[in-house]
């Protein structure tokens, strides 16, 4: 995990007590009216609510940076050549050994 990815964890976890902290203590047979959030939370006909909790979710992702794209990228390619190139020789010591062996 990055530099980045835990300031923004901690930033997070810090928003989350806050919220605990200021959030306002009810008995529990009395039910306390819906928040703007928790009414938005329950969804519409063209916002359902489980598309709601995926857009939430993706934005808690720690996206990679460009460069980081760009470099594993590189990576991937390499390492794709590479056994290429061993299968490629493989398929061609094997066709000899065959050709040598069985087929005279």
């Amino acid at each position: 995990m990055g530099r980045e990815a835990r300031r923004a964890q901690a930033r997070a976890e810090r928003r989350q007590q806050r919220q605990r902290q200021a959030a306002p203590r009810t008995s529990p047979g009395v039910s306390a009216p819906p928040t703007p959030q928790e009414a938005q939370r329950r969804g519409s006909l063209l916002k359902p609510r489980w598309a709601m909790e995926i857009i939430s979710e993706l934005r808690k992702v720690t996206w990679p940076s460009r460069q980081e794209v760009g470099n594993l990228t590189f990576v991937v390619i390499v390492v794709a050549l590479l056994i290429g190139f061993v299968l490629g020789a493989a398929d061609l010591a094997f066709g000899w050994l065959v050709e040598q062996t069985i087929l005279r």
